[in-house]
């Protein structure tokens, strides 16, 4: 079994059969790398936001999902080329919902910045995101301890990014009441 080259696109079907073990994401047919694994700060940060989701969810009818979890998006032609692995994914829509993960956008996700992924989390994914219909697109900063809330507005773009840092708390604008409380999400150092 071959491992993708980086010159070469390919399908959801060819990810299926790259080996388990390892992790890869296909933006527009592209295949990107998921190691190094992420760092226990990382780890931490993403532990304590999904605990602070899954504790506010239980009971409600959106799910919240941590990586490794697949997120595929539809190509030009329905051919799904791209297969993201968000830190968080939130599902508020069931029907998108199948053993395989999401098909279709999250209402919100949440990835946390690390340095083999920054490039490709602020500028593949942001835009990626945004053309796909994610709601609300969450990225966590860990050295600085700030995380930025893109919001899509009336014109289906992200606007200016609400920006938080502790002893804030951000309040979704999708998932109504949730509020994640940020001094506790950057406690772990």
């Amino acid at each position: 079994m071959a491992l993708p080259k980086p010159e070469e696109t390919f399908t959801y079907s060819d990810y299926l059969t790259w080996p388990q073990e390892e992790r890869w994401e296909l933006i527009h047919g592209i295949p990107y790398n998921m190691s190094p694994a992420p760092s226990l700060h990382h780890q931490q940060i993403s532990f304590e936001l999904a605990g602070q989701i899954h504790a506010y969810l239980r009971g409600k009818s959106c799910q919240a999902f941590t990586a490794p979890f697949d997120v595929r998006f539809p190509g030009k032609d329905e051919t799904i080329d791209t297969v993201v692995q968000p830190d968080i994914s939130i599902i508020c829509d069931k029907t998108k919902l199948d053993e395989r993960g999401c098909l279709g956008p999250p209402d919100i996700i949440i990835e946390i910045l690390s340095p083999h992924t920054a490039s490709k989390d602020l500028k593949e994914k942001f835009v990626l995101y945004e053309l796909q219909g994610v709601k609300e697109y969450w990225v966590v900063e860990p050295l600085d301890k700030v995380v930025f809330v893109f919001t899509r507005g009336a014109d289906s773009l992200y606007g200016k990014p609400r920006i938080f840092s502790p002893p804030d708390k951000i309040a979704s604008g999708v998932v109504k009441n949730l509020v994640i409380e940020l001094e506790s999400v950057f406690a772990g150092e």
